[in-house]
């Protein structure tokens, strides 16, 4: 994550990402596992981003309903994100214009069965859709939830 205007360690996309994590959490206590509120949340936060990181996180969204449907759809942190049963996110989508970087990544947590030997790949910087990244980012999702 870039750092700017740093106030306690922390940036000001930061701090603001903190505390979309705690409105998160209170809402998602609320609604419960519900999934059409992860789903309204998550095509909620699709619909505001920025023009550069919006067919992106559409283009997970789409994988994600083919390729892992049991997945339910949830903010995290802000970011569209697809979550296991237990409510513990897989996959998310961290935009480029949320931290300023020049491109939005694709992120894998610990519970997406990834694991090949000592190292492998937990994130994806993309720049576009594309079919080869849909191609590559399908792999890794299916791969994710095998």
């Amino acid at each position: 994550m870039a750092k700017s205007d740093t106030s306690g360690g922390l940036s000001a996309e930061e701090r603001d990402a903190v505390k979309q994590r705690a409105k998160e959490l209170r809402e998602q206590e609320k609604a419960g596992k519900s999934r059409a509120a992860g789903e309204k949340a998550v095509l909620e936060a699709i619909a505001a981003l920025e023009p550069e990181d919006k067919p992106l996180a559409e283009g997970l969204y789409e994988v994600v309903g083919k390729v892992a449907p049991d997945l339910v759809p949830k903010t995290y942190y802000g970011m569209p994100g697809f979550a296991n049963g237990e409510g513990k996110i897989v996959v998310f989508i961290q935009p480029a214009k949320k931290f300023k970087t020049r491109y939005a990544t694709i992120g894998f947590e610990d519970r997406a069965n990834l694991d090949d030997g000592d190292l492998w790949p937990v994130g994806f910087a993309v720049r576009a859709w594309t079919p080869a990244v849909e191609k590559k980012i399908t792999e890794a999702v299916r791969r994710a939830v095998s």
